[in-house]
């Protein structure tokens, strides 16, 4: 096992370069530099939530399916994983601040083209594509903005200033329901519109901050960067897809098995490669390897939640889009609020009882969450939504941030490159796996509920696949047309179907209840030391 104390030397920036911040003008300004990267991974955060919000309209307006259009969410997120660990290396390599803007621009453009996708044919092809363009722009973003807030705070004000960098970035995420609600009324294209003034104040704030850049000549290892991605990609595909192929089908697990294959790959290729894209002996550190898998599993409820909230409140409550913005507010009220404290018990005790109380919390909101489910009431749900969200904003930061401050060998780009590699990676298997579990539970319901309406077994099984696939949120209005019996039955059965939809997604919120309860007990593991600017100075022993 490692030392729980990160090693004095540890190649990369363990602060500024005085001289090279004396050339761009004086030291960095330390509140302009948090405004910048805020800005900046905002867009990250806010993209999470304003699609979802606009997927009915998208699927409406494209003519897509609801399991297309997880996969115009999907390919963000997976994109964003499979690159994450080579943008932390590319920032380590040509500066942290330059990679920033770099993955800023790449951001931005695709996303103008996002809301320039052409209806017909080529649309869903088109829209899956820039979205996986800017999940690459957000895999070179992120892990650079954060190694530059890593680096301008010292290690005692650290936890509080990325408690203000998650919290904050967390709190603009519930922007992106509220602005996703207002924008879809005009056009659904504005949300991807609405990222170029965001990267424009982003670019200009870190350009006024004089973010030191401090590069490292050092090869850089594609080929464990195509390994990565190979093997994330060809994981999350065969989980994607089991609901449309089959778990019985032998291409869903030859993708499952052929990814967690070249995944094994990965790992021997980087423990012999000189240069290697990930130090993978950081995780002899008990405390990372503790931080790390309480993201995971973390993660798999936090970004999954915004898809599948939203479109229960737009299809079980027959919610508007606004009405479903607000909806997912009250998780975002929790996470804003319990963020800073979680930052503060970060700085006073460490992580450790931040990560115990927050994934406890989360466990319990979610599970009652998901019992109020079917009530199809928000306002029986608003408490349990913020203590899921209160459980999550507890543990994010402290998590993150301990298992940066423990880097052994290792530079802070590679490091966030592995945290946020760990955090995108599970929320994808999360939507995967949760989108999955909807679709075959949802089928099962609507099927037996149009059975016992008299519709005949093949053709009311015909019926429950079409509606699982093609939710739009506005199942009031937008039943089967046609005037024969059975088109009549299902629209007299829509209510019936508004809870069958509601009791499937019991289901996923059970699950990411499982989730958190997982990363409680992972949690207890945890050493509970802490990490001071005095233990990094300290020389290191024999």
């Amino acid at each position: 096992m490692g030392r729980d104390i990160p090693e004095k030397g540890a190649p990369g920036p363990r602060s500024s370069d005085p001289g090279t911040a004396a050339r761009r003008g004086g030291p960095p300004n330390q509140g302009l530099a948090l405004a910048a990267m805020l800005f900046a991974v905002s867009m990250t955060f806010i993209d999470q939530t304003i699609v979802a919000i606009a997927a009915p309209d998208i699927i409406n307006e494209l003519g897509l399916t609801s399991s297309q259009m997880q996969w115009v969410v999907n390919a963000y997120l997976l994109t964003l994983a499979a690159f994450f660990a080579l943008g932390g290396r590319l920032s380590d390599i040509f500066g942290h601040r330059r990679v920033m803007l770099i993955g800023t621009l790449v951001f931005v453009i695709a996303s103008a083209l996002c809301g320039a996708v052409p209806s017909g044919d080529f649309a869903q092809a088109w829209l899956i594509g820039f979205r996986a363009v800017q999940g690459i722009g957000a895999a070179l973003m992120f892990p650079a903005a954060l190694a530059v807030v890593i680096a301008v705070f010292p290690v005692e004000r650290r936890g509080r200033a990325l408690a203000l960098f998650f919290g904050v970035s967390g709190a603009l995420t519930a922007v992106g329901p509220l602005l996703g609600g207002w924008l879809t009324a005009w056009t659904w294209r504005a949300i991807f519109w609405v990222n170029v003034p965001i990267a424009v104040i982003a670019v200009v704030l870190a350009l006024l901050a004089h973010i030191p850049d401090r590069a490292r000549r050092e090869p850089l290892d594609l080929p464990g960067a195509a390994l990565v991605a190979v093997g994330m990609g060809l994981a999350v595909l065969g989980l994607q897809q089991a609901g449309t192929w089959g778990w019985d089908s032998v291409a869903t697990w030859l993708c499952i098995a052929g990814g967690l294959l070249v995944l094994a790959v990965f790992c021997r290729f980087e423990l012999r490669t000189r240069f290697p894209l990930i130090k993978l002996r950081v995780f002899r550190d008990l405390a990372f390897r503790v931080d790390n898998a309480v993201l995971f599993f973390a993660m798999m409820a936090f970004v999954p939640v915004f898809f599948f909230a939203s479109v229960y409140a737009q299809v079980s409550l027959s919610a508007s889009p606004n009405q479903a913005a607000l909806y997912l507010l009250y998780f975002f009220i929790g996470f804003g609020l319990a963020s800073q404290w979680g930052g503060r018990i970060l700085d006073k005790r460490g992580a450790r009882p931040a990560m115990k109380l927050g994934t406890a919390l989360g466990a319990v909101g979610f599970a009652l969450w998901a019992g109020k489910l079917t009530s199809l009431s928000m306002h029986d749900q608003w408490l349990y939504a913020a203590m899921a969200g209160a459980g999550i904003g507890l543990l994010l930061a402290p998590a993150s941030t301990d298992a940066v401050n423990r880097a052994i060998d290792a530079s802070y780009g590679e490091v966030t490159g592995i945290t946020q590699t760990v955090r995108n990676f599970a929320a994808s298997i999360g939507l995967a796996v949760y989108g999955t579990m909807l679709t075959h539970t949802t089928i099962t319901k609507v099927d037996g509920t149009l059975r016992s309406k008299g519709v005949p077994d093949g053709e009311s099984r015909d019926i429950a696949e079409s509606v699982a696939q093609s939710v739009t949120g506005h199942a009031d209005s937008r039943g089967p047309s046609g005037s024969g019996p059975v088109a009549e039955t299902v629209r007299d059965s829509m209510a019936a179907i508004r809870m069958d939809f509601a009791q499937a997604n019991q289901w996923v919120f059970y699950g990411m209840a499982i989730a958190l309860a997982v990363a409680f007990l992972i949690s207890l593991r945890h050493p509970g030391t802490r990490v001071t600017q005095e233990s990094l100075d300290r020389p290191s022993g024999p």
